[in-house]
């Protein structure tokens, strides 16, 4: 199974290609111009590429259902330190923190990314079949 983003997404891209392979981003601090990188797809093997496009740092806007944000800063050794946001029907949580990683850290945040998008899905089809079902129940 591939994880595609929410179609509904509200951060805009920035810079010539909206879809970015995440690798080539993350040994430089984000932009100043950035919240973090959105997260587009996730393939299961993790040396295929993580796409993503940078959200537009406008403010803690909330996160479509489903959205993984990633942002990095420079930690205190020379690493990055890693922050995953999913967004919620409700709000915005911290999935996942990562410290002080360094040069290509894709590979090492894989996994959950992978995990937690199919455990998201998986969950909306859930609710969705209960929502039909008690639809029908009521007809």
């Amino acid at each position: 199974m591939t994880y595609r983003a929410p179609t509904r997404v509200s951060a805009h891209a920035s810079g010539p290609a909206p879809h970015l392979d995440l690798s080539n981003l993350v040994r430089r601090p984000m932009p100043a111009s950035a919240r973090g990188a959105l997260l587009r797809s996730v393939f299961p093997r993790p040396t295929e590429p993580i796409r993503a496009m940078w959200g537009t740092a406008r403010g803690p806007e909330r996160l479509q259902p489903g959205a993984i944000l990633l942002s990095w800063k420079p930690g205190r050794d020379g690493g990055m330190d890693v922050t995953a946001r999913l967004g919620l029907a409700t709000t915005t949580v911290v999935l996942a923190t990562w410290p002080s990683l360094n040069g290509d850290w894709t590979p090492i945040v894989h996994p959950t990314l992978y995990e937690v998008t199919g455990l998201h899905a998986a969950l909306t089809v859930a609710t969705d079949s209960l929502h039909l079902a008690n639809h029908l129940a009521a007809s």
